[in-house]
């Protein structure tokens, strides 16, 4: 099992941290947000939805939420049972539609209708932790903000870029080595990267394209991709 190196240090890490951010670049140029969405306030909602579901669920569910609640005002006035019905598919609905109901009313009443744009007006809304906090600051706002989400948190660790598992402490060290213009784009990257390629249980490390800088911490040699023999060509024999 390949073990982080116990001598990097910081400015070693942040070396490192940038060969990869330009081999990510390179690999995934269209990296952004997947969750669809027109204003900041459909983001927050869009971001709340996504807690232990899909990205791809919540584009299916949002369009017809969005249709008859637009906004934070039109969404504080709705009745709980509806919302539920509308966001069922995305799971722990009714805990979801409280926390979006209760949201929207808050930034009605402490917020004008509009959407907070620090960090620490965001998390005082139910339902918003600051993963959700920094989805929207980074994505509708422009405003740099780290989000740790289970892909980003698991391949900084296989990175060697953190040995933490708690994602606030995880932020606080990637914010360390991540140069600050890059922390939205950063997520996005990772996530891209998860999805592709360093998938949990069967990470492609041979075809990796940060291989070179990689550690690999935490993978043996059993989860990773056997080497295709020479007379195969995409997976299918030529005998």
């Amino acid at each position: 099992m390949a073990k982080k190196k116990k001598s990097e240090s910081l400015s070693d890490r942040q070396r490192r941290m940038q060969e990869v951010l330009k081999v990510f670049k390179a690999t995934y140029p269209d990296a952004k947000c997947s969750l669809n969405y027109e204003t900041p306030f459909q983001l927050l909602v869009a971001t709340i939805l996504s807690a232990q579901c899909t990205d791809e669920r919540v584009n299916k569910v949002t369009p017809s939420l969005f249709k008859k609640y637009p906004t934070a005002q039109a969404l504080s006035r709705a009745s709980l049972n509806d919302v539920e019905k509308l966001i069922q598919s995305t799971g722990f609905f009714k805990n979801k539609a409280k926390s979006l109901v209760e949201c929207s009313k808050s930034i009605m009443a402490l917020h004008g209708g509009s959407v907070p744009r620090t960090l620490e007006e965001l998390t005082a809304l139910r339902g918003v932790g600051r993963k959700t906090a920094n989805v929207v600051l980074g994505n509708a706002f422009d405003t740099p903000g780290l989000v740790v989400d289970t892909h980003v948190g698991r391949l900084s660790r296989r990175l060697g870029f953190t040995a933490e598992t708690d994602p606030e402490k995880v932020e606080q060290e990637l914010m360390q080595i991540v140069p600050r213009q890059e922390w939205t784009l950063f997520a996005h990257l990772l996530i891209c990267h998860g999805r592709a390629r360093c998938i949990a249980r069967k990470p492609d490390c041979l075809r990796c394209e940060v291989s070179g800088s990689c550690p690999r911490v935490g993978v043996t040699q059993s989860t990773e991709r056997p080497a295709r023999a020479p007379q195969e060509v995409e997976g299918k024999s030529l005998t």
